[in-house]
């Protein structure tokens, strides 16, 4: 949905095209092309297999890309409970919106279950991007706090301690592992850009070094997909993905960062037609992926993607269902936008300022009373 304050359009870009290549990871992993019975399993170094594998291969990057680019600017910010609100009520939203539809037209049935996952904002929290950012979000006050009493050298250690126990230990698996939930691993992405843009050094300078270092990182990731395939088919497992299969593992994590540097040292004259497709990308992610059901209806019965993998026309069918998928679902965000949440707030900001006033006051006198005990 839409914004009226103007941003940054290298950031906003980069938005857009970190979307697309979002989507472009869910059509191959959420389709079942790539899963053990998928037809990528029979022959995964086949150039159409390949062709897919890479398209496929940077959604974890691309989440990477996103929680610095978010965490980049709200380092520096207020975060405000408007804010959380309209992240919060376009996420759900969409989900009901979307389950209610697949409810009256017959598509799925309705179950205690469904109803529980449209209704209740988060049931899980593990690696699913839209509720861990959203819990993720509440922190940022407290980490703010806590890298403005920060020295360099501390945020440094933290950072070092940080990434060897999150990229170390995620990125030689199985020799080391590590378990964690997206919230945790979120939080080391804010100290990294808030490092950043805290402590600006000339090394984070320059719009050539960091295409080339992105572009590098860029490649040896594409050729590990590639090598990972030929491996997979030697062994017989679906390890296509493992270099850059989670967002901790050392090249999703390089990857990130380097294309994050380029595009925050790309200088562009401010697009309004950039800014505004950027605003919708949020609400592309929550249409496209509110539910399982929405995945299967999606890339499964309507797009058929298996189906096109063996046809000729597959090698093009990726990129029209992809921009097709992106298009649909921002045109449907920005209408939203203008007929819903624009009068909702308009509403709703008149009645904010007394529901927090009436909030302070409550949480005063508790913490008053809790005091005294």
């Amino acid at each position: 949905m839409t914004e009226k304050k103007q941003r940054s359009s290298n950031f906003e870009l980069l938005r857009i095209l970190l979307m697309l290549l979002i989507i472009a990871h869910h059509y191959v992993v959420n389709s079942g092309i790539a899963a053990v019975d998928g037809p990528i399993f029979a022959n995964p170094t086949a150039p159409h297999a390949l062709y897919l594998l890479l398209w496929g291969a940077w959604g974890k990057i691309g989440i990477n890309c996103f929680v610095l680019l978010s965490s980049w600017f709200m380092c520096e910010k207020t975060i405000s409970l408007r804010k959380f609100l309209k992240l919060l009520l376009e996420f759900m939203f969409y989900r009901i919106v979307i389950a209610l539809v697949f409810w009256l037209t017959g598509y799925e049935k309705i179950t205690l279950n469904g109803v529980l996952n449209a209704l209740i904002p988060i049931r899980e929290l593990a690696d699913s991007f839209a509720e861990t950012y959203l819990v993720f979000f509440l922190f940022i006050p407290f980490l703010n706090i806590l890298i403005h009493h920060l020295t360099e050298r501390q945020h440094l250690r933290l950072l070092a301690l940080l990434c060897f126990v999150y990229v170390f230990f995620g990125t030689f698996r199985p020799l080391f592992s590590v378990t964690m939930n997206y919230i945790s691993w979120f939080m080391v992405l804010f100290l990294i850009a808030s490092y950043i843009r805290r402590y600006p050094k000339r090394f984070f300078e320059g719009t050539k070094r960091w295409g080339l270092i992105a572009g590098s990182f860029v490649l040896m990731s594409a050729l590990s997909v590639v090598a990972c395939a030929f491996v997979s088919k030697r062994i017989e497992k679906t390890y296509y993905y493992v270099l850059v299969t989670d967002v901790n593992t050392l090249l999703a994590v390089c990857t990130g960062i380097a294309v994050f540097l380029f595009f925050r040292n790309l200088r562009m004259k401010p697009n309004r037609v950039i800014n505004a497709i950027a605003a919708t990308v949020f609400g592309v992610f929550c249409i496209h992926t509110s539910s399982d059901v929405m995945r299967r209806w999606l890339w499964q019965d309507t797009l058929k993607n298996v189906e096109y993998f063996y046809k000729p026309i597959g090698y093009l069918h990726i990129i029209v269902a992809v921009v097709g998928v992106f298009t649909v679902c921002a045109l449907i965000d920005s209408l939203c936008a203008r007929l819903i949440e624009k009068p909702f707030f308009a509403m709703l900001d008149r009645k904010l300022p007394g529901v927090i006033s009436r909030w302070q006051r409550f949480e005063d006198r508790l913490m008053e009373k809790w005091g005294k005990a």
